[in-house]
């Protein structure tokens, strides 16, 4: 549901604003004033924000000023009703994204109040889009360390061939990046790589996420829906967190890779699917196996290739390179310049247990660049990064 912000001093036009959006389904807050609409965009995030000029205490024009800094992408309809051409323009060219007078015409209102959400929506998406392109050029591990020069020389054997990988190692190790790397250096890289994060589904759905169902099958069930191992035909299957699946899923998904085909749930009809299935775990599984939570016949079919990710703490001679790789990343995504680390603030890091691995680190690096100066001292590390 959309958020709207009305600003407004006058109390009845904030009520006929409120009825008349509320009755359309959107979330409505409202402020007073310029000072009050300020401190709540502090707080809050909103979809649109719908604006007087003339206010005490901070008028519309100043507000929007201070909107455009802490909030650019949120869209801003001012109204007055002193409205003149200079007063629009000077709105519109201060960012407001349209300009109604008073009284307001309460369908242009509505329409234009949809325009904005549309051109919100759009700016959102925008900043997805960007994002993933700049973290899908490539993929890259990070290191030189002997444990990482290893794990690569695997990788460039086995990525070529249609092998299955298991690949194991703590949480935040970088796993995910693994199997990335895999697809992204095989001959299936032109087909997409399709991830499913075993331990977040519930175990009554799992079964219609990796197979898909028919319409109808289920309450719920309102449409066919293709399931992981269809959208992935032809690529890469990533299955996450694979220790935490049930045995009764474990059955299915070993019989998915016996045969090479599924069935939709609430359907007989087996499809054919050419797959690569990779897995991940932060267990032990042959410990599963004993304890009888994990099929020993699932295991052998996933384990052709079993790949150990190091973790940061065996790994200690890479976090130089991995600091510099996640201030730069970090530091362009804010729009600053990277900071710089002196070396006992390295050496600091490098002494610090990371029972979060890479995860943990590439924390530390963003907590550093938004609460330190451009110099990082050792200081710093015992202040931020040290538990109290």
């Amino acid at each position: 549901m959309a958020k709207i912000l009305i600003v407004d001093d006058e109390m009845p036009i904030r009520r006929t604003l409120r009825e008349i959006l509320e009755f359309e389904q959107y979330d409505v807050d409202e402020a007073s004033d310029g000072l009050e609409c300020v401190s709540k965009v502090q707080n809050n995030k909103y979809d649109v924000v719908i604006m007087d000029i003339k206010m005490p205490k901070m008028d519309g024009i100043e507000a929007l000023e201070r909107l455009q800094i802490l909030s650019p992408e949120t869209p801003v309809i001012m109204v007055s009703g002193h409205g003149t051409i200079d007063t629009a323009v000077e709105a519109v060219k201060k960012g407001a994204f349209d300009f109604i007078s008073k009284p307001p015409d309460l369908n242009r209102m509505l329409i234009t109040v949809r325009n904005a959400l549309e051109r919100s929506e759009l700016v959102n998406t925008t900043h997805v889009l960007r994002k993933q392109v700049k973290t899908s050029k490539g993929v890259t591990m990070i290191g030189d360390s002997a444990p990482i020069i290893e794990i690569k020389r695997l990788l460039e054997r086995v990525a070529p061939t249609d092998s299955r990988v298991l690949i194991t190692g703590q949480n935040g190790t970088g796993k995910e990046l693994v199997a990335r790397w895999i697809h992204e250096k095989s001959n299936r890289v032109d087909g997409p790589i399709v991830e499913v994060n075993c331990a977040a589904i519930p175990a009554e759905l799992i079964e219609s996420e990796l197979f898909g169902h028919k319409k109808g099958s289920f309450t719920g069930a309102i449409a066919d829906r293709p399931g992981k191992f269809e959208q992935a035909n032809g690529g890469t299957l990533f299955l996450d967190e694979i220790g935490d699946m049930s045995l009764d899923a474990q059955a299915k998904v070993l019989r998915a890779l016996q045969e090479s085909r599924i069935t939709r749930v609430g359907d007989n009809k087996e499809i054919k699917v050419d797959v690569r299935v990779l897995a991940a775990t932060n267990k032990d599984l042959r410990k599963e196996i004993s304890e009888g939570r994990f099929r020993e016949d699932l295991y052998h079919r996933l384990a052709v290739i079993v790949v150990t990710v190091p973790s940061l703490n065996e790994r200690r001679e890479d976090i130089p390179l991995l600091v510099e790789h996640f201030n730069r990343r970090i530091a362009d995504d804010y729009g600053h310049p990277p900071k710089t680390y002196t070396p006992e603030a390295i050496e600091a890091l490098q002494n610090y247990n990371w029972s979060g691995n890479i995860r943990e680190l590439a924390n530390v690096v963003e907590r550093l660049t938004i609460l330190c100066d451009q110099v990082v001292h050792a200081e710093d590390i015992q202040r931020y990064v040290y538990p109290k």
